[in-house]
């Protein structure tokens, strides 16, 4: 008699309702098209474009490091479903994995770096030009990213060109106010002290951007594709710019062994000034699990382990 009398009248209204609700939820969730991206970062800049319209997945999780990924079965199974994949490019996912999943399942691929003004690197016994991969590092290269995704986005949905378009704009607007922010608070670091040696040399992006030199013992790749490796003569390079340049402290990566960067610390007698994101993301509910949120936190630790 209690049971019949709560689901009597209204409440059975109320019950039935919000079933139906669930209901329609879960298959919109199902019938959503998918966006499958190589890296965190990417990822990020899609869901700004897209909202609730589309469904982005990264292919890899927060503190992975793409040089060095192997896909797996469910690598596969993800971009079986994708309508359209998003890679870094320039040869940022070792051994061009992004590229070979989406050509063998046959998906459209926008590599987001394409438009960027590359800081060329020479790799490799044969030393090779090749493009930093790592052109993310300064939100006015993101933008490029940004602007690269919307094409692909609008090019599969025209009719919803204009929402994408609008969220855009307003992310591109985020991202001119994250530079303005970044010039202000690296200008407390006397240009003599801006010195950033980090794991791997990620971050000649944001060196070239705001007056920085860099060093990294492992060159431009962890990995063991074209210019990966730890060799003597970075290691010498990195343990000279620090000594030359009085630097205080030198930095770890969050998606890169931090081993060889804290011997390098003891070798030159200098402190660890803490953790950058670099090739990945943070964790969800983490200070950097978006780009804004990445840049933000790196500013603030490379200011607070650098100024005099």
């Amino acid at each position: 008699m209690i049971w019949r009398g709560i689901l009597s009248g209204r409440w059975v209204g109320v019950v039935v309702a919000g079933l139906v609700t669930t209901c329609c939820a879960a298959l919109r969730g199902q019938e959503l098209p998918k966006i499958i991206c190589s890296t965190t970062q990417v990822a990020d800049f899609a869901r700004q474009i897209v909202g609730d319209r589309w469904l982005v997945e990264s292919v890899l999780s927060p503190g992975q490091d793409p040089h060095l990924y192997r896909t797996t079965p469910n690598d596969v199974e993800k971009v079986s479903q994708a309508k359209l994949c998003l890679e870094n490019g320039w040869h940022l996912e070792g051994n061009d994995w992004m590229g070979k999943l989406a050509a063998d399942a046959g998906k459209p691929l926008v590599a987001c770096a394409e438009g960027v003004m590359p800081l060329l690197l020479t790799a490799g016994k044969e030393e090779l030009e090749i493009k930093d991969p790592h052109a993310w590092f300064t939100p006015q290269n993101a933008a490029v990213y940004v602007r690269n995704i919307l094409r692909g986005i609008i090019e599969l949905d025209p009719e919803h060109a204009d929402e994408y378009q609008a969220r855009a704009e307003l992310y591109l607007a985020e991202l001119r106010a994250l530079h303005v922010w970044i010039v202000q608070q690296v200008s407390v670091i006397p240009p003599g002290r801006r010195v950033l040696v980090t794991s791997h040399d990620a971050f000649r992006y944001f060196c070239e951007a705001y007056g920085f030199r860099t060093a990294a013992p492992a060159g431009w790749s962890t990995g063991e594709e074209i210019g990966g490796g730890i060799t003597p003569a970075k290691r010498r390079e990195s343990l000279d710019s620090i000594r030359q340049f009085g630097v205080k402290a030198i930095f770890v990566e969050t998606s890169v062994n931090p081993k060889l960067i804290r011997e390098l610390a003891r070798e030159a007698g200098v402190v660890v000034g803490g953790k950058l994101y670099s090739d990945s993301m943070g964790q969800a509910g983490s200070a950097g699990e978006t780009y804004i949120g990445m840049m933000r936190e790196n500013v603030l630790t490379i200011v607070n382990g650098l100024r005099p």
